[in-house]
């Protein structure tokens, strides 16, 4: 089985932020797993806009609940992020893990549900953050746990140079030539 970066969102509540999650998606190869019921309506009118017209590129499922996920995900390591993780996103070794890598991010509001986190805790983790704030925006905490995870996989089947204007773009200064 190959390496992929899934990214599992429990009850997402706001469509912005699914949004953009599935612009990172698009642009790191990440599977997205959304687990209903959902504070919003599901539909590309709604999200095509936010996520820079990336939604007919993402690979996604929709589960109608947490036992539907269960039940089609059944041999998988979960990992959480959680504000009550104990070991930062970084000490994790993803390198060790040679089948698909899947992450779950809770709701706005509540986060991932106490049991989940409990059943899952030698896999979850935290951002460090000062103490003044108990959170990090959902669409922020995807994107820096999922590109922590591709660092350390020296990110696979990414550019790590400019293919849409071309490599030399700025050096060349083909820029001035554009209004």
């Amino acid at each position: 089985m190959e390496r992929q970066v899934n990214i599992v969102l429990y009850e997402p509540e706001i469509a912005q932020n699914v949004a953009a999650i599935i612009r990172t998606c698009v642009a790191t190869n990440a599977k997205l797993h959304i687990i209903e019921p959902l504070g919003f309506i599901f539909k590309k009118e709604e999200l095509n806009r936010a996520s820079a017209g990336t939604f007919d590129l993402v690979e996604y499922e929709l589960y109608d609940d947490w036992e539907d996920f269960c039940e089609k995900n059944p041999s998988i390591d979960l990992f959480c992020i959680s504000r009550y993780g104990e070991k930062p996103h970084s000490d994790f070794d993803f390198n060790s893990y040679e089948k698909p890598v899947f992450v779950m991010f809770g709701k706005e509001s509540t986060g991932i549900p106490k049991q989940i986190i409990k059943d899952n805790y030698q896999n979850t983790f935290r951002l460090p953050m000062s103490p003044q704030t108990r959170s990090i925006n959902v669409a922020n905490t995807v994107g820096i746990v999922t590109y922590e995870i591709l660092r350390q996989w020296d990110y696979p089947a990414l550019s790590k140079t400019e293919v849409q204007k071309g490599k030399d773009y700025i050096m060349s200064e083909r820029w001035k030539d554009e209004k």
